[in-house]
């Protein structure tokens, strides 16, 4: 099993889901995938299906937000344009994704979504906060936030 060292972290690609390792300092330099030269890091939600989701909560070495929603909730609808704004701010020390609860009915069974939006925080496969209810970027910014702290 190969660990990562303080300098370098586990960046998986929101393209081709190959798991890239990206010296830490280079975190803010716009880095692209070793894979398919894309940009690791683009400034919105990733949308992930389930078959993608465990890769990227597992694999990844930096906080990922979550929010589970769906096309036909009217305050999932509302936060969307937040929580846009928010994985700009976020980007890249969290990665930002997205899961349609429509689409992917075992993610929400799986992790015991009961009311949308829910936003959940997850370290290194392990879900370690959890906020229901549509709030705004600032909002979602400031939360996220203070969850990665340990």
């Amino acid at each position: 099993m190969t660990s990562t060292t303080p300098d370098s972290l586990h960046i998986v690609c929101p393209h081709c889901d190959a798991v890239n390792r990206l010296p830490h300092a280079r975190l803010g330099e716009q880095p692209t995938c070793g894979k398919c030269q894309k940009e690791l890091f683009m400034g919105q939600p990733v949308d992930l299906a389930s078959a993608r989701f465990l890769k990227h909560i597992e694999r990844s070495d930096i906080p990922v937000l979550v929010d589970f929603w769906a096309p036909w909730c009217g305050p999932c609808r509302s936060m969307a344009p937040f929580y846009v704004q928010a994985a700009k701010i976020l980007e890249p020390a969290f990665r930002v994704v997205k899961v349609n609860t429509e689409a992917s009915p075992d993610l929400g069974s799986r992790f015991n979504i009961r009311s949308i939006p829910t936003l959940a925080l997850f370290r290194k496969g392990v879900e370690v906060a959890r906020q229901p209810g549509a709030i705004d970027a600032q909002a979602i910014v400031a939360w996220a936030r203070d969850k990665a702290r340990f």
